[in-house]
């Protein structure tokens, strides 16, 4: 752990585009950000993702849920999802440390072709979920992150380092989901169908009917399974990417907050603030201008 602290604190530096392995994340924070806002990303509708913290603490939220978790464990979500999240532990002394990895459907299918990995999860696995680090984790996870100081490997060794840390995701205590996002006909590939496509209309009529059509599913089932993968319902997902939206809007430019609410689907200027202050706690006029200080000083800090 001492080492891949000191790794991610001294990569977190240079930005993305410049790092010379960019299938993995890596970041610090001196200070605690906002309650429920990602500043660099407020509206994050999150690919399916590893996330490890090093040190300190972050907290992600799904409508009515909240997922924290700190040093020694990490965060999986297998499908898109219309995630906020926070650091919520951090100093200069002991700044947040994180590690990210986009995890490849492809690569943990082949992983399931090539190996005896069990196929189908005894009971429908969600979408999101915290667990420990374990030691056989971790090895992988520091190695892939050396070869940030030995460029000239990485092309012959990141990709076998890649399918390790997908192979021991497999076989971890959230193999079930991670198994899941392999498989073709898994439930929650057929829900990611339905989810991709709400992402991309989101400022639409959503139809359930033609959900379930794009899942390949009965509408009872479809709406059983998207509930147990997302923790809501299609409507409700649809509201939460709809004022993510408009909060990565409203945190990029004072916008008409009218303007902003019609352009993510609101007919109703009223229902929009009304909801909006119910998933935030504040109007959105309001709550813009705070997440524009708080990222004035968080630039500001780094």
């Amino acid at each position: 752990m001492r080492e891949l602290r000191a790794l991610i604190a001294r990569h977190a530096e240079a930005p993305q585009a410049h790092r010379p392995l960019p299938i993995i994340m890596v970041a610090a924070s001196n200070l605690p950000t906002p309650p429920f806002a990602y500043l660099a990303e407020p509206a994050l509708l999150a690919e399916p993702t590893f996330g490890l913290v090093a040190q300190g603490a972050k907290r992600v939220v799904l409508g009515n849920q909240v997922f924290d978790y700190a040093a020694g464990q990490y965060l999986i979500f297998s499908v898109d999802l219309p995630l906020s999240g926070s650091v919520v532990h951090a100093s200069a002394t002991e700044p947040f440390l994180g590690f990210g990895l986009k995890l490849k459907p492809d690569v943990i299918a082949a992983l399931l072709l090539e190996t005896s990995a069990p196929r189908k999860a005894r009971t429908e696995p969600p979408g999101i979920a915290v667990s420990d680090l374990t030691d056989d984790l971790l090895d992988p996870i520091v190695r892939l992150l050396r070869l940030l100081d030995r460029p000239e490997d990485i092309a012959v060794l990141a990709p076998a380092i890649e399918r390790e840390i997908f192979w021991r995701l497999i076989n971890g205590a959230q193999g079930a989901m991670v198994r899941q996002l392999g498989l073709a006909d898994s439930r929650m590939t057929q829900i990611g169908r339905a989810i991709r496509w709400i992402r991309d209309h989101y400022a639409e009529t959503v139809r359930i009917e033609d959900l379930a059509n794009t899942a390949g599913m009965s509408l009872t089932s479809f709406h059983r399974h998207f509930l147990g993968v997302t923790s809501l319902s299609p409507l409700q997902f649809q509201k939460q990417i709809r004022l993510q939206e408009a909060r990565s809007r409203l945190l990029l430019s004072s916008q008409d907050v009218a303007a902003v609410g019609f352009a993510v689907g609101y007919d109703s200027p009223s229902q929009f603030s009304r909801e909006y202050r119910r998933l935030f706690g504040a109007p959105p006029g309001q709550d813009g201008e705070r997440l524009r200080r708080s990222k004035e000083l968080s630039d500001a800090a780094h």
